[in-house]
């Protein structure tokens, strides 16, 4: 059997997963790797980034499109602690994820050598760790065994990251070991027992309401989900920042549960009587910081249905836990057999009332200024195809296509929302340029300035590699959410939330990307239109007046508010 060198086994290996793009900056600790993706360029696509955190991002944007590990190479130290943002976003989003990182030789460990670091102690493994698995390979031998059992650990069960460490020496030695076949991913399937509980549980309520998100979700899962709500004539939310699980369009969806809920469907939920929770691990941003669903015990009966049976009574005690992949569980739903009448038919349809009501803008003259942003959104809706995959990272200007944006979604064929649920900045820009390169489907990031700025360097990424992406830049010069906070909670103090911004339109051209500023909502849409027609990326900046902060208020409303305290 022939040989050849570890970092070119490494690179076989991650082929035999079904990997096709991996996401990285290149550095001397695996350089062998880089060689061996040299060789197979024609199998896998290295996509070389500007800034560890940027392709770390696109990687973990990548594995929640496809629902297989997106993958990160990264060299040693602060490659690695650059990558961490998205370790931790795929740890608190459920993506799995599979960062690479290059190593000190062997012989050079525990000597605090150049860029060294203890990943055990930095990503740590745990219940408020950044990932699920964090392993050292030392056998050249033994590469097959650790790939396989990250791509395996990534997707099993919860999914999450993984990090596997490869020292430099190891990934030059000879090996004649041999990729191992890529493995699906464990379906945990939904007892008997605990469906007919459910069906009884159903029969016995008056106002029940289903809680849909979280990760492993499948357009084949978001469809037996659809007949499940059909069936029963269910109202249907998203948790927050999963807003593409179940059709926005469809006459039995009530609305995002999320930041910035719609407060008759906050009432909703605090009046249910059975909450049926598909997926969501029922974290902060979910559950109104723990208030709008108190843990431990809720009022209200629970059903909670999740891939990971260590989540499952873990912050709320369940009336019925159900320890089911989304698959397994939205196929086992689907064949509940309904009686012909159903007590909440009101119910259901009020709620999507309710969320119909929400999306239409607040009175003429709410905010000032020349940008009408549910407008502006109403133009996204009308031109931007059906599987349009909309970006954000983390800001108030994201709130605009939470509210105002209508999903389509999985159930449709497609994963169309790549936004943070741990809520980190700077995420929709690589996220958008990943989806771009990786799927040529239309990728639209809506971001603010700030978030703009921690990534806006992979523009040249997108260039490099073919990505076409549009960013619609929201500019109120400021960090818009800490400047609400701030005068929330201490008014008429702004302090260290102003940004001096720099002239984007040109900085998108200097990148290779069109640019153009607009200052008044008629400009918007020949704008996007362009955008959409041109073959290069765009970037559409919005000068945004500053008091335009929440889709509800002006920045000046929520000052007043806070002084009358």
């Amino acid at each position: 059997m022939s040989q050849q060198i570890a970092g070119h086994l490494l690179v076989d290996c991650l082929i035999a997963q079904g990997v096709t793009h991996c996401f990285g900056v290149p550095g001397e600790s695996y350089l062998a790797v880089l060689d061996g993706l040299h060789a197979r360029r024609e199998r896998i696509t290295f996509i070389t980034c500007r800034q560890e955190g940027g392709a770390a991002f696109m990687a973990e944007a990548h594995g929640k499109l496809t629902g297989r590990p997106g993958v990160c190479m990264v060299t040693r130290g602060p490659g690695a602690t650059n990558a961490s943002i998205a370790v931790h976003t795929a740890f608190q989003d459920s993506t799995p994820l599979v960062l690479l990182v290059g190593d000190v030789a062997s012989d050079c460990r525990d000597r605090e050598a150049f860029q060294e670091l203890n990943y055990e102690s930095f990503f740590g493994p745990s219940t408020k760790g950044m990932a699920k698995r964090v392993e050292r390979i030392d056998d050249a031998s033994r590469i097959p065994e650790y790939v396989a059992r990250a791509f395996a650990t990534a997707t099993n069960g919860r999914p999450g990251p993984v990090v596997l460490v490869l020292p430099e020496d190891m990934l030059m030695s000879p090996t004649d070991a041999q990729p191992l076949a890529a493995m699906p991913a464990v379906q945990a399937w939904s007892d008997p027992g605990s469906l007919r509980t459910l069906r009884t549980m159903l029969l016995d309520s008056q106002r029940p309401l289903v809680i849909a998100g979280g990760s492993g979700w499948t357009p084949q899962a978001a469809q037996a989900l659809e007949r499940f709500a059909e069936n029963w004539q269910l109202p249907v939310a998203n948790a927050f920042r999963f807003q593409d699980t179940f059709d926005n369009h469809h006459r039995l969806y009530a609305g995002e549960v999320g930041i910035g809920i719609n407060p008759k469907l906050a009432e909703r939920v605090r009046q249910s009587d059975l909450l049926i929770v598909i997926g969501p691990r029922l974290g902060e941003m979910t559950t109104g910081s723990y208030t709008l669903l108190k843990p431990p015990k809720l009022a209200q009966k629970l059903v909670h249905i999740h891939a990971s049976a260590e989540e499952l009574h873990r912050v709320y005690q369940a009336d019925l836990a159900i320890n089911a992949t989304m698959n397994a569980a939205a196929r086992s739903l689907e064949v509940l057999t309904a009686p012909v009448s159903l007590p909440w038919q009101d119910w259901t349809a009020q709620a999507n009332a309710d969320y119909l009501a929400n999306l239409q803008p607040p009175p003429a003259g709410t905010w000032p200024g020349e940008i009408d942003m549910p407008a502006i959104v109403a133009l996204l809706q009308k031109h931007l195809p059906a599987d349009a995959v909309l970006t954000n990272g983390a800001g108030n200007f994201a709130s605009w296509v939470h509210r105002f944006f209508k999903h389509h979604g999985l159930a449709k064929g497609h994963k169309t929302q790549l936004a943070p649920t741990v809520g980190a900045m700077g995420y929709g820009v690589p996220a958008g340029i990943a989806a771009a390169i990786t799927t040529g489907r239309v990728a639209l990031t809506m971001a603010g300035d700030g978030d703009f700025l921690m990534n806006g360097q992979e523009l040249a990424t997108a260039v490099q590699h073919g990505g076409k992406s549009i960013i619609v830049l929201l500019n109120n010069g400021m960090y818009g959410t800490i400047r609400m906070h701030q005068e929330r909670e201490f008014p008429e103090h702004s302090s260290g939330s102003q940004l001096r911004n720099p002239d984007f339109v040109a900085l998108a051209l200097a990148y290779g990307y069109a640019g153009q500023r607009i200052e008044r909502t008629a400009e918007f849409e020949p704008a996007l239109l362009a955008a959409l027609q041109r073959p290069q990326g765009t970037l559409i900046e919005v000068m945004l007046n500053p008091e335009v902060i929440t889709t509800r208020g002006t920045l000046s409303a929520i000052t007043e508010q806070a002084k009358r305290r």
